[in-house]
């Protein structure tokens, strides 16, 4: 039965796509994940991965066409049964079945297995590992470190690389099971979203361990071998070092004997970067041991999750460069001043109502639910309420229009060592305050440790910025675009206060005050809707009696 192929969805504000060029044409055998096309919007350019792996039907959308997001653009033939396509390459086995005879040479056996042997990584169709889209308005990231190397087993979901964006450090899962087959783009490169960095071939299933290639038959008897000789693991001594042609080739132009270059493939096989490394008298840069190699952590404390590591000191009198993340942050909010109008009010909130039931309930709270219970879910349960009554604060300049979003996303500002980033709780309207608290430590929690996902980044339609914790008294944030507002909270702070009782008589008594600053974009929000907004917020929060689970 086709499978049906679709304009892709790009980011939540986008509503087409133009196809720029197939990368495959009828017929053509397409693994899954395999580059199908690719497509320009308004804000990237990208390489689209194939939805199953079969043959490709119908192209039903030509190049230099826009359609709309979920627009058929193709249909993909599955292959019958278990067999393969077609057009699928001679197994390694087969080739050396059908190509070694009684009469074959020694070197012919040889080189026949090391080229089968070559090949063995690609037995199987390759995973293409592109660089993820991590956030709407993001079209590049910079590829910070590998975290794995050629030749390494990977599972699926396991890190395999970091990047770096404006919004973002994370931690980059694999997007299959296998072997690192292929390096694409090097450490500190800057490229496009959806492109490929990587390929990801063989498969780590069974015993897990590496996909075995054919051991090399060098030593091989004149007889003819049968297919469980060819494909039996080498165990005998004296084997040549397991190369590629193109690795021999290199050897033997220079005299370079390969059983004393150490190999760092998959199973110790020797690549061109060994044979080349070890020409110009320099060690392997991927040779070192994994991190994962070094001591194991003391017993007492094996669930431990290591420490991010510490922003390197800076040196008086030197220049440090930006990263990546920092530069495009100093872009954005440069934007943001220029593009929005705009204008703050701030709020003196009486919150000692809020600090007396946190002190009576927390430590029975945690036990409960297995979460601390902080004041950032009281704040942010009174901004969802008071959106939910002015939605203009939760809206987004759209061209010349209003859009009304229809759900309630909130950004939370997370401050790390090496930047800012802004994940998001969605659909916080449907969420109760034990649903907040535990969204809220969760992607606190994930930002600090990279474990963030592309998704977690994008769609906010409201920010929350908590300075406070540094002692502050207010700020006043800069929107992040393409939001209209953003709430700054303040340092929680004991003060004397004037309160008048039911008869008009005035005391003054001692409470815990904290200020919220309201940004918001006068182009569509005026005063008034800001100080409604900020007077029910303000009137949550003092007169509490929501249930907290």
């Amino acid at each position: 039965m086709p499978i049906d192929v679709v304009m892709p969805q790009m980011g939540e504000s986008i509503t087409e796509g133009t196809l720029t060029r197939w990368l495959k044409k009828p017929g053509d055998t397409v693994a899954r994940d395999e580059p199908l096309f690719e497509i320009s919007t308004d804000k990237v350019d990208a390489e689209i991965p194939s939805p199953v792996a079969g043959v490709l039907g119908e192209i039903k959308v030509q190049e230099g066409a826009t359609v709309t997001v979920n627009t058929v653009v193709a249909s993909i033939n599955e292959p019958g049964g278990a067999s393969a396509p077609a057009a699928a390459p001679a197994t390694p086995a087969d080739l050396a079945i059908d190509s070694v005879t009684p009469a074959a040479e020694a070197v012919a056996a040889r080189d026949l297995a090391a080229t089968a042997e070559a090949l063995a990584p690609a037995a199987g169709p390759g995973t293409d590992v592109p660089m993820p889209q991590m956030g709407e308005s993001i079209t590049e990231g910079t590829l910070t470190k590998w975290l794995k190397k050629i030749g390494d087993k990977v599972e699926r979901d396991e890190p395999i690389f970091e990047i770096s964006t404006d919004k973002v450090d994370a931690e980059i899962p694999s997007p299959a099971a296998g072997i690192l087959t292929e390096i694409k783009v090097q450490e500190g490169q800057t490229v496009s979203v959806g492109s490929i960095v990587a390929v990801i071939g063989g498969s780590s299933a069974g015993a897990g361990t590496p996909a075995a290639a054919p051991a090399p038959v060098a030593a091989a008897p004149a007889a003819a071998p049968t297919p469980a000789a060819v494909s039996a693991p080498a165990a005998s001594a004296g084997t040549a070092p397991r190369s590629s042609p193109l690795v021999r080739k290199i050897a033997e132009e220079n005299k370079v004997d390969l059983s004393a270059v150490p190999g760092t493939g998959a199973s110790g096989r020797i690549t061109k970067e060994d044979i080349l490394g070890h020409l110009s008298g320099a060690k392997p840069a991927i040779a070192a041991p994994a991190p994962a190699a070094a001591a194991p952590a003391p017993s007492a404390a094996p669930a431990a999750k290591p420490a991010a590591p510490a922003a390197p000191a800076p040196t008086p009198g030197t220049v440090e460069p930006w990263t990546k993340m920092r530069g495009i942050i100093a872009k954005r909010m440069v934007e943001s001043k220029h593009t929005n109008a705009h204008v703050h009010t701030i709020f003196k909130v009486d919150m000692t109502r809020i600090v007396k039931l946190r002190e009576k309930e927390k430590n029975k709270y945690e036990q409960r639910n297995g979460v601390k219970l902080t004041y950032m879910p009281f704040i942010t349960r009174a901004a969802i309420n008071s959106l939910r009554k002015h939605p203009i604060v939760n809206a987004a300049i759209q061209g010349e229009g209003t859009l009304y979003n229809k759900n309630i996303n909130i950004g939370i500002a997370v401050a790390l060592d090496w930047g800012l980033i802004v994940p998001v709780i969605k659909q916080t309207e449907e969420k109760n305050f034990l649903g907040i608290a535990r969204g809220i430590v969760d992607i606190a929690e994930r930002a600090r440790t990279k474990k963030l996902a592309p998704d977690d980044v994008a769609g906010a339609t409201f920010t929350i910025t908590n300075a406070g914790i540094f002692g502050e008294q207010f700020g006043t944030p800069i929107i992040s675009m393409p939001q209209a507002a953003i709430l700054g909270v303040g340092g929680l702070f004991k003060e004397p206060m004037v309160l008048t009782d039911k008869d008009g008589n005035d005391s003054i008594a001692v409470r815990s005050v904290q200020r919220f600053t309201l940004g918001f974009d006068h182009r569509i929000i005026d005063g008034s809707d800001a100080g409604k907004f900020m007077s029910d917020f303000k009137a949550y929060l003092e007169n509490w009696n929501e249930d907290i689970g």
